[in-house]
């Protein structure tokens, strides 16, 4: 019985902990890397969930999102999508908010953020000039040193994905889920 109500005030504490406190903000932080310059030859974003095989999910949606507003601004030359399923979609998405279609790389042989950067480095070759990576706040950190494990001398761009739906009570459990997930990654990518 005393295992039932020390797990009941845990569960009670992390209520609470996620539901009332800014605990995910700094966590988001702490995942984050820092912001670089917006200017580059090359815009690369990677891909991210699809809800359904021809429906992007949240993350998909809101880094194409922020793709077609910096492609708006005219501080890059291309644009690369990145991701096997989302890639496609992403960059039929840029089409349609007026980035030219030739403007657009569409690289789908990758299914992991790893993937991603080393895919992308085969396509941008040796010295691809500035390299600009837009992905959201939480993949930050470690899609940066994935491009850059992988020779692209990236600069992140993040937009605030977990801190914008953290904004939401009722998507804060969401975040919560998706910040561990993103730790575990970032865990096992420092193992390997």
């Amino acid at each position: 019985m005393r295992w039932l109500y020390r797990t009941a005030a845990a569960l009670g504490f992390l209520v609470i902990l996620v539901t009332v406190t800014p605990v995910l903000r700094w966590w988001t932080a702490a995942l984050s890397s820092h912001w670089g310059p917006n200017t580059g030859e090359f815009l690369v974003i990677p891909g991210a969930e699809m809800l359904a095989p021809d429906t992007l999910g949240l993350s998909s949606y809101w880094r194409s999102f922020y793709g077609s507003l910096e492609w708006r601004e005219g501080h890059y030359g291309h644009i690369i999508v990145a991701g096997r399923d989302a890639a496609p979609l992403m960059a039929d998405f840029l089409v349609n908010h007026g980035v030219p279609r030739e403007a657009i790389t569409t690289e789908t042989a990758s299914d992991s953020t790893r993937e991603n950067a080393a895919n992308v480095a085969k396509l941008l070759g040796p010295h691809p000039g500035r390299v600009i990576l837009l992905t959201s706040d939480y993949h930050s950190a470690r899609a940066l040193r994935a491009f850059r494990k992988a020779g692209i001398n990236a600069t992140a761009l993040p937009y605030p994905d977990a801190n914008k739906r953290i904004n939401s009570w009722k998507d804060r459990w969401s975040v919560f889920l998706l910040l561990a997930e993103e730790t575990v990654k970032t865990a096992w990518y420092y193992y390997r």
